[in-house]
């Protein structure tokens, strides 16, 4: 288990860009890996307003140019190449100063020969503009590469400073072209049946609560990212529409897909691990799983949900009739029931059958006679010595 400790967890991917070198870091850590694409990367189908802007700046030079992404700088010099200009431009950039918003826009001003003035640790635009506006920008013409739409806040704050801005329209973000499986993934998300959600770029995220809204779920979506579902954000950008909803996310200090996968792998299952001790065995709820004495078993959606009810109240008897409340319905994305009736007491038998088979262990689950059923603990014990790690979602 330490070496795959998201072993027992779903994991859902929305990235465009990389997605299967995300997907691959997160099943080498144990993690089941739902991908459902929330945007694509769109090149510009007419480069007119690109060869324009390019234009623009070998007959009037710029005195700042915003580097803000590595693979949009790189696509700027390849598409001035197929116009027989990249020589032209990489010559003028290299008598301007070059502010690069990250490591990896750094690298890419690097690997063209050029070097950057400035950059800062947070990788953050807001700071750029910071160290902008510390300046008299009246009368200076910067060039801003866009990082696939438009940044008003950026753009506008330097004109407001008295700066002509020139901007870089180099490549787009647009909605997937077949929605269902992020759609499929926010009702994931609401049902409770995914552990965590990755995002990788701030189009993903509008992107996806765009696709909760349609379906009338994105207030939904956003308790299940508050409450039950751990949102983790490449990077502080990524996160800010989020955490401004009241979502607390999980963020690695460096915006690398290596680095959120290690962070999400320490903090996944302090938030969605539940340990309790059963008849003279120890437990720990996972997503998808339950480890036993240390053995991993996959369980079912139906008989997971039966578990947690029961985990809830270790030792005390749970009613049929309560239980039926707790069981996924099938009716809309992800087993959300949206006010449909419940499952019936045959069911919850049902769910109660499979879930002893998937435990693997006799005397766990107890039936009691008219009542329902309890977890083979006592609830005085458990309730004095409550379990150490992050309360079990409601």
């Amino acid at each position: 288990m330490k070496d795959e400790p998201l072993a027992g967890f779903t994991v859902g991917v929305t990235a465009a860009r990389r997605h299967e070198e995300l997907s691959a870091l997160l099943e080498r850590k144990g993690a089941r890996v739902v991908y459902a694409p929330a945007i694509r990367l769109v090149p510009l189908a007419d480069d007119a307003e690109l060869l324009d802007a390019t234009r623009d700046i070998l007959a009037d030079p710029v005195d700042d140019v915003v580097v803000t992404t590595g693979i949009g700088f790189r696509a700027w010099l390849e598409t001035a190449d197929g116009w027989g200009l990249r020589d032209d431009l990489i010559k003028r950039l290299g008598d301007v100063r070059i502010l690069a918003r990250g490591p990896k826009a750094r690298g890419a001003v690097r690997a063209a020969g050029m070097a950057e003035e400035w950059s800062p640790e947070s990788e953050n635009c807001d700071e750029v503009l910071r160290h902008l506006l510390e300046e008299d920008l009246r009368g200076r013409r910067i060039a801003v590469q866009l990082y696939g739409e438009p940044t008003p806040h950026l753009t506008s704050a330097l004109r407001r400073a008295g700066a002509e801005v020139v901007e870089i329209p180099v490549y787009r973000w647009s909605r997937t072209d077949d929605p269902t499986p992020l759609r499929r993934l926010v009702g994931q998300a609401v049902a409770g049946t995914v552990d965590a959600i990755t995002f990788t770029s701030a189009p993903a995220v509008s992107a996806t609560l765009a696709v909760a809204a349609e379906d009338t779920l994105e207030d939904l979506l956003l308790e299940a990212l508050r409450t039950q579902v751990v949102a983790a954000c490449v990077g502080p950008v990524t996160a800010a529409s989020l955490e401004a909803r009241g979502v607390a996310t999980v963020r690695p200090e460096r915006a690398r897909l290596g680095a959120l996968v290690r962070a999400l792998a320490a903090e996944l299952p302090v938030r969605r691990s539940r340990r309790i001790a059963v008849n003279g065995h120890a437990l720990e709820l996972r997503g998808h799983a339950v480890v036993i004495d240390g053995q991993l078993r996959p369980i079912a959606p139906a008989p997971m949900a039966i578990l947690r009810a029961l985990a809830r109240r270790p030792g005390h008897v749970v009613s049929r009739a309560e239980l039926c409340t707790v069981l996924p319905s099938r009716s809309l994305p992800g087993g959300t029931s949206q006010g449909r009736p419940h499952p019936d007491e045959h069911a919850v038998e049902m769910a109660v059958a499979r879930l002893r088979r998937g435990l693997g262990r006799n005397g766990l689950v107890e039936t009691v006679v008219k009542r329902g059923y309890r977890l083979a603990c006592d609830p005085l014990r458990t309730e004095r010595a409550p379990f150490a790690g992050a309360p079990e979602p409601v």
